[in-house]
């Protein structure tokens, strides 16, 4: 069985309706995506139709844009910095000491009026990534490789 699945057309729409759903961003993307056993999408350039990839044994392949589940559409920060400049609800402003405390791989206290499911965070002009909005409290999905002990 393949690790990878190219989408669709069909299939891509859908994320991309997913994506609009959420964060009312209207985006045009013109790549190629793929995606793995488990659930995590990735983009890469639409050339990858060109290639034969059913001998190869791909985990990976492009740039991990999102992951779809049970949960919802969970940005990846790349795909946050892709889709947070078009998005008009759902995005969180943090000070300074609220991205400390993110980078750490802190979960923060915060009040969002008309938030619900995951939410962008952005600092000034900077996309952050994605957490989960619950009862005042933005869970954290920063991997371990990717935290930071002091900024």
């Amino acid at each position: 069985m393949p690790e990878l699945k190219i989408l669709n057309n069909r299939e891509i729409k859908e994320i991309l309706k997913l994506v609009e759903r959420q964060w009312n961003a209207k985006v045009k993307m013109d790549y190629g995506f793929l995606k793995n056993t488990k659930g995590r999408i990735f983009i890469i350039s639409k050339d990858i139709a060109g290639i034969d990839t059913s001998k190869l044994r791909l985990n990976s392949a492009g740039m991990y844009f999102c992951e779809i589940d049970n949960k919802g559409i969970r940005l990846s920060i790349e795909g946050s910095q892709l889709i947070g400049s078009n998005a008009t609800k759902n995005v969180v402003e943090l000070d300074e000491d609220e991205v400390k405390k993110w980078f750490k791989g802190e979960d923060l206290e915060k009040n969002c009026d008309g938030c619900s499911g995951f939410v962008i965070l952005r600092h000034k002009n900077d996309f952050l990534g994605t957490g989960k909005y619950a009862n005042g409290k933005i869970l954290n999905y920063v991997g371990k490789s990717r935290r930071v002990n002091a900024i």
